[in-house]
């Protein structure tokens, strides 16, 4: 499976001003290029506090939020799965479903976990 990390960046190395920040990319064209990339895909892998800034999911994608407490959230197969399971774990479950591609989106913590594995094929800052 390919895993594609992708992430705006500022000059200082932040993805974000807080845990809290809803990141609007850098331009319209940055944008189209993490719609387009995420939908070809169907997967965006993300920690519970980008997901947290989302306002509602994202259509036509599967949703994997890493979190330490999933039973305590609102799974909807398919749509947006909560998940505690290792990056390993996780490829796994998104092959054995046939997905070939898949979209990782932060945070710092998500993307330090799949770095850390060896799991992220493609860097696209």
């Amino acid at each position: 499976m390919k895993i594609i990390l992708m992430a705006a960046v500022t000059l200082d190395g932040k993805i974000a001003k807080d845990a809290g920040h809803f990141v609007d990319w850098t331009s319209r064209e940055d944008k189209r290029l993490f719609f387009s990339t995420s939908r070809r895909a169907g997967v965006i892998i993300m920690g519970h506090n980008t997901y947290k800034t989302l306002p509602s999911p994202l259509p036509g994608r599967l949703h994997i939020v890493l979190t330490t407490k999933p039973a305590a959230q609102e799974t909807r197969p398919g749509e947006v799965e909560f998940t505690a399971d290792t990056p390993q774990e996780i490829v796994r479950s998104l092959e054995e479903r046939g997905y070939r591609e898949a979209v990782l989106i932060g945070g710092a913590q998500a993307n330090t976990l799949f770095l850390k594995s060896n799991l992220v094929d493609e860097l696209w800052l």
